[in-house]
């Protein structure tokens, strides 16, 4: 007969295997690049073309993920992780991903697992009460912001029962306005891709220009609301970022929830990177204005060491949610589905993993204050790293330094800023090439813009130092 699953020997043996690789990881991830130093395809052609007839002993398969594997592997636990926004798997969220994978339970009803629903209501009211918002935000878990945003503007659409989205679609009807959805330029890329999927459509994804400090624009916002209302458009929803990716500025929300209001249009504020900052309490006005807000997103796998992936989505408006989602057949129907919150309700997927743990297990483990000292630190060292910038000759800062995140440029006297463009793009790829510090990029005012930002839970001032040492090295090459 063959066996179900691996005798407890050999779970024993592989586990004291797995667990003892982990903690060597945490305990000193730099030792490996940072990027992943491999060509296209090299990880594959080391991988088998067919899948095995035969199993194959625990032993074997680690020792392919050693070596074929963690060669093509780009380290974001690495302290020179300074691309993006840096996440980190520390250590209490590993282990609440290993109970979560063990327990493998679904989260979709209460019933299926009561635990797994009302740990998730208990720390998003945890995480709600850190950032400073009040009372009446209900919160839900998803993967990411950008399904976030997307449920967030299918709430707007179902937001205006009069068009009726819900039953009679988009397609085919006259009878229905042009619907638009705003956002400033600086706005993730998931605002349009929600305006696609949700077949809004991209050319209604109306970009709002931004200040000198990359800002959304509110007299901007109002004008472009009043054109589209003078041509018979319908402005549905407004999307304010705190935290821009390319640079990190912070849209007025306050004025903006003014205008949103006056059009009827829901507002949804993206704070997926910076919102967390409001944990600091002296950075507690980082979120100002968002009590007006219809929806708000904050991630902490991006810069509260929660590992990837859990995005937290708070509405004011559960109900509109709910209505928008909610689609119960006879299957899925139980006796108390009336007294209690079923996750299933409030977006697209049924499944859903058990995802609060590990965010109750980091808050748990570090306390609000040792959070709120490591992000004070985070945004400390970029400080430091925005002076050295602002000091040497030959370099600018290409906006102005936001919570952890610090634009420049290499920009030599004389340069013109073409040959400027092509010196800061050999900068960044010889400083990603070294293994030591992974940088990535954007482009302001149609410039090539480097970009370093602190988020990783192992981050030293050593390592930032580390990166400044090489980025001129790299320079002066």
């Amino acid at each position: 007969m063959i066996p179900l699953d691996l005798s407890n020997r050999q779970l024993h043996a592989a586990l004291e295997r797995v667990t003892a690789w982990i903690e060597g990881y945490l305990g000193d991830p730099g030792r490996f690049p940072v990027l992943a130093q491999v060509s296209p395809g090299a990880v594959a052609a080391r991988l088998p073309a067919s899948p095995p007839d035969e199993a194959e002993s625990m032993d074997a398969i680690l020792d392919d993920f050693e070596r074929v594997l963690l060669p093509g592997v780009t380290h974001w636990n690495h302290p020179g992780f300074f691309a993006y926004f840096a996440t980190t798997g520390s250590a209490p969220g590993v282990m609440a991903e290993m109970l979560t994978a063990a327990l493998n339970v679904n989260a979709m009803l209460w019933k299926t697992s009561p635990a797994a629903t009302e740990l998730e209501q208990r720390a998003l009211d945890w995480l709600r009460q850190m950032l400073g918002l009040g009372t009446g935000w209900f919160g839900v878990i998803n993967d990411t912001a950008s399904i976030t945003t997307l449920l967030a503007l299918a709430a707007a659409r179902e937001a205006k029962p009069d068009l009726q989205v819900r039953v009679r679609g988009l397609a085919g009807r006259p009878d229905l306005p042009v619907l638009r959805v705003y956002a400033s330029e600086q706005a993730h890329s998931s605002v349009d891709k929600a305006a696609i999927t949700l077949g809004i459509g991209h050319e209604n994804c109306v970009r709002v220009p931004v200040d000198e400090a990359f800002r959304m624009r509110p007299d901007a916002l109002a004008s472009a609301i009043a054109a589209d209302r003078a041509a018979g458009r319908l402005p549905l929803a407004v999307v304010a970022t705190v935290g821009t990716t390319s640079t990190g500025s912070v849209d007025p929300v306050s004025a903006i929830a003014e205008i949103s209001a006056g059009a009827g249009a829901w507002l949804h504020v993206d704070a997926s990177y910076a919102g967390t900052a409001a944990i600091v309490p002296e950075c507690r006005d980082t979120l100002a204005g968002v009590e007006r807000a219809d929806s708000l997103v904050v991630n902490p796998h991006k810069w509260m060491f929660t590992p990837i992936d859990l995005s937290a989505m708070f509405t004011r408006r559960p109900d509109v949610l709910k209505r928008a989602f909610s689609l119960v057949p006879d299957y899925l129907v139980t006796a108390e589905q009336d007294e209690v919150v079923n996750l299933m309700d409030y977006g697209v997927q049924l499944g859903r993993r058990f995802r609060a743990l590990k965010l109750w297990m980091v808050i748990r483990a570090f306390g609000v204050s040792g959070i709120a000292e490591r992000l004070r630190n985070h945004m400390a060292m970029a400080r430091d790293f925005a002076s050295w910038v602002e000091r040497e000759p030959g370099w600018v800062l290409a906006a102005p330094p936001m919570f952890s995140l610090v634009c420049f440029r290499c920009a030599p006297a004389g340069l013109p800023p073409e040959d400027a463009d092509v010196l800061n793009q050999r900068v960044l790829d010889r400083v990603n090439a070294s293994g030591r510090a992974y940088l990535s990029h954007t482009r302001l005012h149609g410039r090539l813009v480097l970009r370093l930002a602190i988020g990783n839970l192992r981050t030293e001032p050593r390592h930032v130092a580390d990166a400044w040492s090489l980025l001129r090295d790299a320079a002066r090459a």
